[in-house]
């Protein structure tokens, strides 16, 4: 079944990632579409509202969203037999130095108060 969550969750990221872009809640706009309406039910980003994307002219082209889960479930599979896997580790930066209370030893502005 993890497996099956895994799916789920990268099903959900485009139209989590075009809500968030639009400015609106991913998570209440996933959400909202998986109650279930049809299957061209779906969020229009630019008028931020819930409409018949067919109908309304909005069409996600096939190849793009099927070359998108072919790639996404060939790495899965490869991360599944595969035993090891090589990243790149992420470097931690050291934080700035403060800078002194009194600039350093330069001269006070004297008199401004």
């Amino acid at each position: 079944t993890v497996g099956i969550d895994i799916i789920r969750r990268a099903l959900q990221a485009p139209v989590r990632q075009i809500a968030e872009n639009a400015g609106v809640d991913g998570a209440v706009v996933a959400g909202k579409l998986l109650e279930g309406k049809g299957g061209s039910y779906g969020f229009d980003a630019q008028t931020e509202s819930y409409k018949d994307l067919v109908k309304a002219g909005i069409v996600d082209p096939t190849k793009v969203v099927r070359t998108a889960l072919q790639d996404a479930a060939s790495v899965s599979g490869l991360l599944v037999t595969t035993e090891a896997m090589i990243a790149e580790k992420p470097e931690e930066k050291p934080a700035a130095p403060a800078m002194p209370p009194d600039m350093g030893g330069m001269g006070g502005m004297g008199g401004m108060m």
